[in-house]
């Protein structure tokens, strides 16, 4: 643990990252304690440029972009965390019984994650949108969540498979261990920090995802979202009338979140892979 945190500290891109996500997600549970407008009031001057009073500007109908920003880095974290974990943990319990058990059950796991993997998820989800509806964050975390698996269980499959051969896990067998508290006892702790870069990588596709969903116009209707501030920037055409201030700092959240979620993810690889660290 010591010497994992050691390496944790050096790594340019696991601070880095962190920083980045750590900054926004203070910035977002924050920022919004300090004012009592709701995101959509409109609070001032028409389509106003950043300055001191309002530090992103406002929109065409005078709502501060600060606020709805802020808001919107809540709800993206807020589908990361649930939607992420959700994929995360369904791909891993399948991909743990799936490995460990094996024969006709794995068979049928592997199916089914197969035909869930080559379903075109994104098509699925948009179709789901627009003739289910997503009236909450809930509703549309789980339903992210519940298509974002198929990739974890593929993957802690094969780690499964290959850890359920070695000497601890045959000497647990001989203790009279069940095969779940085998997994949950001995293969689950040799792969945690394989199944940490797992959620990590959850948590920014589905960031993505929604936030995809939310610039279509097919995410929940009630909620300030970084993607639905990017649909209201088109939908009154922010870029034509050179309101680069709308459709910026969304845009710039998103990528934020995501490409430090990736950047962490590998400098993690790094630390916990004793092949990749620095020297």
């Amino acid at each position: 643990m010591k010497e994992t945190l050691y390496f944790g500290l050096r790594n340019k891109k696991v601070l880095g990252g962190a920083l980045v996500i750590l900054s926004l997600l203070v910035l977002g549970l924050v920022s919004p304690l300090f004012t009592d407008d709701d995101p959509r009031d409109f609070v001032g001057p028409t389509a106003q440029r950043p300055s001191g009073e309002y530090w992103f500007g406002t929109t065409m109908f005078g709502q501060d972009v600060f606020v709805m920003f802020a808001n919107g880095l809540r709800a993206s974290f807020a589908v990361g965390v649930v939607a992420g974990g959700i994929g995360a943990l369904v791909g891993m319990a399948i991909g743990f019984v799936a490995g460990y058990r094996g024969g006709l059950v794995d068979e049928l796991l592997n199916m089914l994650t197969n035909v869930v993997l080559v379903l075109p998820v994104f098509v699925v989800l948009i179709v789901i949108s627009a003739y289910l509806g997503i009236n909450s964050l809930l509703v549309q975390s789980v339903v992210i969540g519940l298509f974002n698996w198929p990739w974890v269980a593929r993957a802690v499959r094969a780690q499964t498979l290959s850890l359920r051969t070695r000497d601890f896990v045959d000497l647990a067998r001989l203790t009279g261990m069940r095969p779940m508290q085998i997994v949950r006892r001995e293969i689950a702790p040799n792969m945690s920090s394989y199944l940490l870069l797992v959620f990590i990588l959850s948590f920014g596709g589905a960031v993505l995802f929604a936030a995809t969903l939310d610039f279509l116009g097919l995410g929940p209707a009630n909620t300030v979202s970084l993607g639905w501030m990017l649909n209201e920037a088109v939908s009154w055409s922010a870029q034509t009338l050179g309101m680069w201030w709308w459709f910026v700092p969304p845009g710039a959240g998103i990528a934020a979140i995501v490409g430090a979620a990736y950047v962490m993810n590998v400098g993690l690889d790094e630390v916990f892979n004793p092949k990749l660290r620095e020297k």
